[in-house]
């Protein structure tokens, strides 16, 4: 930025975005009595001669322009770091303190998180509020600079004349290059030649940089807007919900010799059945569980890596031919199949419920109900019976029925299944 600003400065006068709107900055010339008046100046071209500006002020605006920002981001960012740790650690921040055999590096960094926790707040209200009254002075016509940095270094913001636009081209037009290129005795003019190659395509390199410039820089705040802004997040997510997720694979799952070729055709079954099964068909959980007994209970269920408690989650249900396509939690014929991004699928109100924690199964058992799927020994049974498991067990609310793990997003991250 620094190397943009400057190129620009010195050769249109004004800055990167300035110069866009036809603005240019000049030097304020100060006499006695106060600043010599806009209507006096009769010539134009010696007066942008007289106001123009010198390297020093270049240097003084780059200050302004470029550096200026540069620190302010700087001690914001630290002041993001090293402020909340005095507000979260109370009392006990005040550990953080010099050492007696301390290095000059120790000092520096000790004096300057007290500078950023103690001094800086004020600073950059001041910072703040000095801006804003420049801004209304100038909108009401109070004062002939915008910002109090500008009235520090002795620059105004003008609009481009006849006489800037005049100078701007003679500055811009690249010199004239002869047909053919001189060269020294012994020297080859072939184009592959350095000197040549150089002599050649230097005026139009310089011509083309006045246009890759500018639009290499639009397209960079573009993607930056693009990255930053809510409108790339969403068309991103309209763009993913189509997708559909592959069938899981499921272990131990029966396949006939006449569908083995078919790796999703025994899911495609269990859905179509559920879709063609009516609703007087389907039978109870209670006549399913005494029908289908399910699986041995595991003994060690997944544990919350924050809380390090157990995970209240379901086990797959046995699949067989008899009764194919079973919700892991419900213990019923899958009804409109949503999948979890970990691959297993159940009926979409169970999963939703159970990522919202207001499924009863989850419910039940957080309250003190005996979940035979999961506990089976009997002591275990008589001293949980009535006892709330608050604080003892995680309900798996944001997680995976099965998996126990957290599903990113929530309910955002299931997906129904289409066969």
């Amino acid at each position: 930025m620094l190397l943009v600003e400057r190129h620009y400065l010195k050769t249109y006068g004004g800055g990167f975005t300035e110069n866009f709107y036809a603005l240019k900055r000049e030097r304020v010339l100060r006499i006695k009595g106060g600043e010599v008046p806009r209507a006096q100046f009769g010539a134009p071209a010696i007066v942008r001669e007289t106001l123009k500006l010198r390297e020093v002020d270049i240097w003084k605006n780059l200050a302004v322009m470029v550096g200026l920002p540069y620190l302010k981001r700087k001690l914001d960012e630290s002041y993001d770091i090293h402020a909340p740790q005095a507000a979260i650690l109370g009392p006990s921040f005040a550990r953080d303190s010099l050492p007696s055999n301390s290095t000059l590096k120790q000092r520096i960094m000790y004096y300057y998180k007290w500078f950023i926790r103690r001094i800086y707040p004020s600073v950059n209200a001041a910072y703040h509020f000095s801006i804003l009254a420049f801004n209304l002075a100038y909108l009401f016509d109070s004062s002939k600079f915008s910002s109090p940095f500008l009235w520090l270094i002795g620059t105004r913001i003008r609009r481009l004349g006849e006489a800037d636009h005049r100078a701007i081209a003679a500055a811009t037009q690249p010199k004239a290059a002869p047909s053919q290129p001189t060269a020294r005795p012994g020297q080859s003019t072939s184009l592959f030649n350095p000197r040549t190659f150089t002599q050649a395509l230097s005026p139009h390199l310089s011509k083309s940089l006045n246009l890759l410039l500018p639009t290499s820089i639009f397209a960079l705040k573009f993607l930056e807007w693009w990255h930053a802004s809510d409108f790339a997040r969403q068309l991103s997510r309209k763009a993913t919900e189509g997708l559909d997720l592959p069938a899981p694979i499921i272990s131990n799952a029966p396949r006939s010799p006449q569908t083995s070729h078919k790796p999703s055709s025994w899911l495609q079954q269990k859905i179509s059945d559920t879709y063609n099964t009516s609703s007087s068909e389907k039978k109870p959980i209670s006549a399913l569980a005494r029908s289908n007994p399910p699986p041995a209970p595991r003994k060690t269920p997944p544990l919350s890596a924050t809380t390090s408690l157990p995970i209240f989650t379901v086990p797959l249900p046995p699949a067989d031919h008899e009764h194919p396509g079973l919700c892991p939690i419900c213990r019923n014929p899958i009804a409109t199949a949503t999948a979890t991004p970990y691959g297993y699928v159940f009926c979409y109100a169970c999963i939703h419920r159970w990522v919202e924690g207001e499924h009863e199964r989850q419910i039940a058992f957080m309250e003190g109900a005996v979940d035979e799927e999961i506990v089976d020994d009997v002591e275990e049974k008589k001293e949980a019976a009535g006892n709330s498991r608050e604080g003892r067990w995680e309900s798996g609310v944001g997680r995976c029925a099965v998996s126990g793990k957290r599903i990113l997003g929530g309910t955002e991250g299931l997906r129904r299944v289409v066969v």
